[in-house]
């Protein structure tokens, strides 16, 4: 009875998560006899004769159920584009659209996806999606969509989409470009799926079934379309963005002013079907989004992400190396930044550079990046060039192995450069494990680094391994990096560390209750320091239990456990003269809890309180975000995060606030207007960026970009202000 039981089981389990590979025909048409209007109304008799496609599956709240209301979609392409209609069925037409801006997040609004595999090779794939109002957005997938660092909104490309919305419904029509896309010629099939987000009956549902332990956006599971005849040879415009620059600026603490004007631009080359070749000149970042401030109450710095468009494209053939946390070997962000000769970090200016990326052929990634930044000789900065090759080969069904080769160099010498800060150069090689259908995922690698005064223990290695099932998810993981290991352009965070950071954890799914799914795990986190005898010199063990609700909401409550050994003295509020001392150990334990409201509501809010002790003493934090809309022209966010940290005396006590406000206006699909204020106790300072965008062309856009910055510590008195027109336009020859 128990076999026949067990049995049954096994057999229930496989035809829940096996299926039929589904595949959706692309019908080719010809049209110069007869057109396609991109306006959201399927009238051409072209559509009528293309085949659709639907039968889509819940994901949420559920994975094993059909989806209440199906998504319809239809293909065809002709010489130069890829035509795609969808039409999304819902209950009604009361759809949650909560801002006309590009780029919008899936999360708590109504939209659709598309996710195209060009090289069938289930690691990197293009991304398009819309709203019932056509607002766009794109996005490159990378690390075959098993992590949400793999997934860069950053990427932009033309292409057109226009929407309908009718009584129950939304269709949506879409031309994209074959040469927004790289392929191989003569290719009659890539690997596809689609994803659908319904607020109304609260479901999220894909194309191909998906179980719920991977991501939405995974290519592990993923159907195909035909095309009708092979494509052919993608014939990419060159495109010219060449931009204008001026700016005004007034330094109030050293009394200057700036004004200036400046030139540059970037170029994009097609080199055959799949590799790009990107050049910037005098690149200018004015118009990038601000970072957001975060209160830092660690000993090592911060990683912030990229959003410089020039870095974007492939990025991860680049800095897809290592470990992300402890040991990244390229991390773009430390192009065009410098210290100075009072250690500060300052801009560095960029005079030009190129990237050549993409694929060699269906198995092969190759990437070459090389840019020249500025000297500065009053700021005692060499010229220095910033290069990196790295090569891809795809292994097995979705697996690959990664070679990198990194060389920072001063192009002359300097009298005040240090011998040790000629060049610095890393090798390395990383084996990316990822199963046919993402069960079993892993990375293993190994990095040497060169510089003049080197010793010899310039290696950094790690390994990990992660069994990911319905039900269970472990991970064995661990790394090692010697402490003579540097890498200028990448991000570690620290050297002579020996760590282990295994994970367990055990999914439930309930029958009934509000309950969606939850979860219990534990992550222990040791750190050893090999030079010191392998002293232990951290430890934080994190017991977690996480709920999601049937309502979008989650909930998690977690304890940490933790030790730290100082080998230098640390002042953990960054506030004080007076440090905890070196050569001092601390134990302590805290507890935290993390709510997120239903994203659908107009109002939504996330709040992570926290109490414990703190090395010697105590902490209280509370940190939160606060969300309302009035749709579709108005979202704000309000950032709070407070600190409240009591040392026994004479180290010190604390409170540490940072509150940021953030207020967006989306006038219509062209015209958008985002303030962000933001006030740290931390850095005694106030800062507001306003930014006014007009596209007044497809990427082509007019920024009027406002900075301003004060010091808090009383009395309040200005740093630096200044506001920049900056006009760019892409012209495709």
């Amino acid at each position: 009875m128990k076999k026949n039981l067990f049995l049954i089981f096994i057999i229930s389990c496989t035809t829940l998560f096996s299926q039929k590979t589904k595949q959706v025909f692309v019908k080719y048409i010809n049209t110069n006899i007869s057109e396609i209007t991109i306006d959201g109304i399927l009238n051409e008799a072209d559509w009528a004769k293309a085949k659709t496609t639907t039968n889509y599956w819940q994901y949420f709240p559920t994975d094993s159920l059909k989806a209440k209301n199906q998504t319809e979609i239809k293909m065809m392409f002709d010489d130069k584009n890829l035509y795609v209609a969808i039409k999304v069925n819902a209950k009604s037409n009361k759809f949650i659209i909560p801002s006309l801006r590009r780029d919008f997040r899936a999360s708590g609004n109504d939209n659709v996806t598309l996710i195209f595999d060009t090289f069938n090779d289930g690691s990197n794939a293009f991304f398009f999606g819309t709203n019932p109002a056509g607002v766009k957005r794109e996005a490159l997938l990378s690390g075959g969509g098993t992590d949400l660092r793999g997934f860069n909104l950053a990427w932009d490309t033309k292409w057109v989409c226009k929407t309908q919305i009718l009584d129950g419904a939304y269709v949506a029509e879409i031309a994209i470009p074959l040469t927004a896309f790289k392929f191989k010629e003569g290719e009659t099939k890539w690997r596809f799926n689609s994803y659908q987000f319904d607020t109304q009956d609260n479901e999220r549902s894909t194309w191909m079934n998906i179980p719920q332990n991977q991501l939405i956006f995974s290519l592990a599971y993923m159907g195909e379309m035909i095309f009708e005849k092979p494509l052919g040879k993608s014939r990419a415009p060159i495109a010219l963005i060449p931009y204008v620059n001026t700016f005004s600026g007034k330094d109030f603490e050293n009394n200057s002013a700036i004004n200036d004007v400046k030139f540059g631009g970037d170029a994009k080359f097609a080199v055959g079907n799949s590799m790009n070749l990107d050049v910037t000149i005098n690149p200018d970042f004015s118009q990038v989004e601000v970072d957001q401030q975060t209160t830092n109450l660690t000993r090592f710095e911060i990683s912030l992400p990229e959003r410089r468009q020039f870095f974007i494209e492939n990025s991860d053939l680049f800095g897809d190396f290592g470990s992300s946390r402890d040991g990244n070997p390229f991390f773009s962000r430390r192009i065009g930044i410098a210290k100075n000769k009072n250690d500060e970090s300052i801009e560095n200016g960029i005079v030009a550079g190129a990237r050549l990326s993409g694929k060699l052929n269906n198995n092969l990634r190759l990437g070459i990046l090389s840019v020249q930044t500025e000297e500065d000789l009053a700021n005692e900065i060499p010229s220095t060039n910033n290069s990196v090759v790295a090569v891809q080969q795809k292994l097995f069904s979705r697996s690959n192995i990664s070679f990198l080769f990194i060389n920072k160099q001063a192009t002359k010498d300097y009298s005040f450069l240090a011998q040790e800060d000629k060049y610095n150069r890393v090798v390395g090689v990383d084996y990316n494990l990822a199963s046919e259908n993402n069960t079993w995922n892993g990375r293993y690698f190994i990095h040497k680094s060169f510089s003049p005064t080197t010793n010899g223990k310039d290696i950094s290695a790690g390994v990990s391994t992660e069994y990911n099932s319905r039900d269970f998810k472990i991970r064995l993981s661990g790394v090692y990096i010697e402490d003579d290991f540097r890498s200028d352009l990448g991000f570690i965070r620290r050297t002579d560390i020996l760590k282990i950071n295994p994970n367990f954890e055990r999914t439930f799914y309930p029958k009934n209750g509000k309950i969606q799914k939850h979860a219990i795990s534990i992550t222990p986190i040791l750190i050893w320091k090999p030079e010191l005898g392998y002293q232990n010199s951290d430890y934080t063990i994190v017991s977690q239990w996480t709920l999601d609700f049937n309502n979008t909401a989650n909930l998690e409550l977690s304890m940490y456990n933790r030790y730290t050994y100082l080998y230098d003295s640390f002042d953990p509020t960054r506030t004080s003269s007076t440090a905890l001392p070196a050569n001092s150990e601390y134990s302590y334990t805290s507890f935290e809890a993390k709510y997120r409201s239903d994203m659908r509501k107009q109002f939504s809010f996330d709040v992570a309180p926290s109490i414990g002790q703190f090395y010697n003493g105590n902490k209280y934090s509370v940190e939160g975000n606060l969300n309302w809309r009035v749709e579709p022209f108005f979202q704000t966010k309000v950032q709070v995060n407070y600190n409240y940290i009591s040392l026994p005396k004479p180290f010190a006590t604390a409170s540490i606030w940072l509150i940021g406000p953030r207020f967006d206006v989306t006038f219509n699909k062209s015209l958008f207007w985002n303030t962000l204020i933001q006030f740290s106790s931390q850095d005694e300072s106030l800062s507001i960026n306003s930014r006014l965008q007009w596209r007044f062309a497809p990427l082509s856009d007019l920024f009027i970009a406002y900075n301003d910055n004060y010091n808090t510590n009383s009395p309040l008195s200005p740093r630096f202000r200044s506001i920049n027109l900056k006009l760019s336009y892409w012209l495709n020859l």
